[in-house]
């Protein structure tokens, strides 16, 4: 197993246990909640069904699409990140004030991160990630960004040139992954398809 595939395999193992663990409190802590009756029985399932149907990554995909489709409502977008996405009738909405949008190119790979806590653009991304939120990840990735790219299985050519973007309170951000080869001719649907949570923070490169 080579060095880099041994750390791939160690961060998914990582990344199983951590899920498994907070499934398990989720569960304790909802049937807790529920037995104390502070949730209803249908309270979780509304908050599943809000967060499937009208706040998600499916939203970021969208505008990701349409900035690869239609450069002046790219050139708008990176101007004015909350203008452009109203133009697509997606709300900002709490978490989502004052966002600003970079956009990854040949030269120059962005990756966000929060190194004091986890501010995140939830009406674009939907819940934050569990690696998000994780201390490691956070003081890693600003000490040694292309170790943890390397942990996600994104390799960038030396020559390229790594931005971090740290989020905070007052203003969140999120990327505009590079366009893959080949997809000149795609729909704004089939285009969206492609887009990753990962990509839209840049700890993914979008493939055809």
């Amino acid at each position: 197993m080579t060095k880099e595939n041994h750390g791939d395999h160690e961060h998914h193992n990582h990344l199983r246990e951590s899920e498994t663990y907070y499934a398990a409190r989720t569960k304790a802590l909802e049937s807790l909640f529920r037995e104390k009756g502070l949730i209803g029985i249908d309270t979780v399932d509304r908050v599943i069904r809000f967060f499937e149907h009208d706040m998600g990554p499916f939203n970021g995909a969208k505008v990701v699409a349409k900035a690869w489709s239609d450069p002046a409502f790219k050139a708008r977008l990176m101007a004015d990140a909350n203008a452009g996405i109203a133009e697509l009738g997606l709300k900002d909405g709490i978490e989502g004030e004052n966002l600003r949008v970079v956009e990854n190119t040949a030269t120059v790979h962005n990756v966000v991160c929060c190194t004091l806590c986890s501010c995140w653009p939830w009406p674009l991304l939907g819940l934050p990630p569990y690696w998000f939120k994780d201390p490691v990840f956070r003081a890693r990735i600003v000490r040694e960004p292309r170790a943890v790219l390397l942990d996600f299985g994104v390799t960038l050519p030396k020559e390229k040139k790594i931005e971090i973007w740290d989020s905070s309170a007052q203003v969140r951000y999120f990327v505009i992954p590079e366009r893959p080869a080949g997809t000149e001719n795609w729909s704004e649907e089939q285009l969206a398809k492609l887009v990753s949570t990962e990509a839209m923070q840049g700890l993914d490169l979008v493939k055809a």
